[in-house]
């Protein structure tokens, strides 16, 4: 059976410039007439399927039905490529450092199933992801309309691997990649490996207080994130950053912590300036 890698999307292949919150707060005011409903932080590591009932409750102060649900998401795909196109334009849009170089390496192995594990919907995916050209790199996915919970979609992502291969997908053949706490431990709940990149929008002290197996600011240095993989058995020298590798003492040390020494973990992986 292959590996399978899957990949979030906001803050870990691209940023795209706030132009999914955007979308999100204009269909909110179209809609209802509420302005400004959704921050960063509260749409950063959820599902577009949580974050449309959480921001209809806040804008209507009501339980949504499904039907609330899909006119939200309808408004949403029908206003997020113009801001995405805005968001180029604009130059607030970016593709995070290394990861072409990343997936282009992965793409060539016969062994490796490259996906996407992404609290977006299908379509808001495709469309996030466009102007960087990474959308064709994926043959699979679990997406923000398949659950609530990000666990959910990993493992709807795990079973469509499974289909595509013709077997079944052991949790310690899936990798997850992400850029925030609720990334790792979504990942971690499923059984899978997790590994985060602090250049995106999750807290630095949070995600590493999650205790990812492998901790970086981008995808820069290739040769680590294949170590990781155990795809690189060259264990040459690397620049030993703010990361850890499964199956070893430190990891265990890491996944002991209580968070008394979230300051010290700080100053090893600052927060980015942006």
């Amino acid at each position: 059976m292959p590996k399978v890698i899957l990949f979030d999307v906001d803050g870990t292949l691209v940023k795209a410039g706030g132009s999914g919150r955007r979308a999100l707060n204009r269909a909110l005011e179209k809609l209802y007439g509420k302005r400004e409903i959704c921050s960063q932080d509260f749409l950063a590591g959820s599902t577009d399927k949580d974050n449309f009932k959480r921001s209809f409750i806040e804008a209507a102060g009501k339980t949504p039905t499904a039907k609330d649900i899909k006119l939200i998401e309808k408004t949403y795909l029908e206003l997020l490529p113009s801001e995405v196109d805005a968001a180029v334009r604009e130059k607030r849009y970016l593709t995070i450092k290394g990861v072409e170089n990343f997936l282009s390496r992965l793409s060539r192995r016969k062994d490796i199933f490259l996906g996407l594990g992404t609290g977006n919907i299908e379509e808001g995916a495709r469309l996030k992801l466009a102007p960087s050209g990474l959308w064709d790199y994926f043959r699979f996915g679990g997406f923000g309309c398949d659950g609530y919970e990000r666990v959910a979609v990993l493992e709807t992502a795990v079973k469509r691997a499974g289909k595509i291969c013709g077997g079944t997908i052991k949790p310690s053949q899936v990798y997850i990649v992400g850029d925030t706490e609720k990334d790792v431990y979504a990942g971690k709940q499923a059984g899978y490996h997790t590994a985060a990149v602090t250049a995106g929008y999750g807290s630095p002290g949070g995600v590493m207080r999650s205790a990812p197996e492998l901790l970086s600011e981008d995808f820069s240095d290739v040769e680590m994130w294949l170590m990781w993989l155990g795809l690189n058995k060259n264990n040459g020298p690397v620049e030993r950053g703010c990361f850890m590798f499964p199956n070893s003492a430190i990891e265990h040390v890491q996944h002991g912590r209580t968070g008394d020494d979230a300051p010290q973990t700080e100053k090893i992986c600052p927060p980015r300036k942006r």
